[in-house]
């Protein structure tokens, strides 16, 4: 059976810091899952290349056939590693937007690797405290350790943690968590209620 990775940059320049990671995050998970003996396939978007697709479905309520092709891959996939930039402490709007255009139990159960790039080492918290949060509460299963690449580490490597250290931590628990995650068996039903039927009638206790 293949093992099908979705890869999400939301880098806006071309060549891209985001991209770069992303790349790096995808090689060496792929790498790690293939030791395992999986067939794997990888899907990359640039979300940039679909920004206008994504605005026209936040206005219009649909999505035209690049930008639907990127949410069925989403939604089928078998591990998600996701990019973005940092700017103003948080995650970019055209993350932000795409993720906003997912059906929310797309992500349910599905493992998650996270990166993020910016100029300066101060931001790399915004991992835990932004970008992580977000995809928890989609029910997403993000790994424990995400990756955030300050212009200062795309240089000779010295630190006490080196880019490529991380990037090797960080594939390996992603790796491990989408060689025993089973997603066959969840239903993506757009029809399914997000909340109990009792909170919808009145705030009454659900199970």
């Amino acid at each position: 059976m293949t093992t099908r990775i979705v890869v999400v940059s939301a880098g806006l320049s071309t060549p891209s810091s985001t991209r770069q990671l992303a790349d790096r995050l995808t090689a060496d998970a792929v790498a790690m899952l293939r030791e395992r003996g999986a067939d794997v396939e990888v899907q990359v978007f640039e979300l940039r290349d679909l920004a206008h697709d994504i605005t026209n479905h936040l206005l219009m309520g649909f999505a035209p056939p690049k930008l639907q092709a990127a949410l069925d891959a989403v939604a089928t996939a078998d591990g998600l590693i996701a990019v973005t930039p940092i700017f103003t402490t948080s995650y970019s709007g055209l993350f932000k937007s795409f993720i906003d255009v997912i059906d929310p139990q797309a992500l349910t159960g599905l493992p998650v690797l996270l990166g993020a790039t910016g100029g300066t080492p101060r931001h790399s918290l915004a991992i835990d405290y932004a970008i992580r949060p977000l995809f928890t509460y989609l029910h997403a299963v993000p790994v424990t350790t995400g990756v955030f690449a300050a212009t200062s580490d795309w240089g000779d490597g010295d630190g006490v943690r080196p880019l490529p250290d991380r990037v090797g931590r960080a594939a390996g628990e992603f790796a491990e968590l989408v060689a025993r995650t089973d997603r066959s068996g969840l239903v993506n039903d757009p029809f399914a209620l997000d909340r109990p039927v009792g909170h919808l009638l009145g705030g009454l206790a659900g199970e």
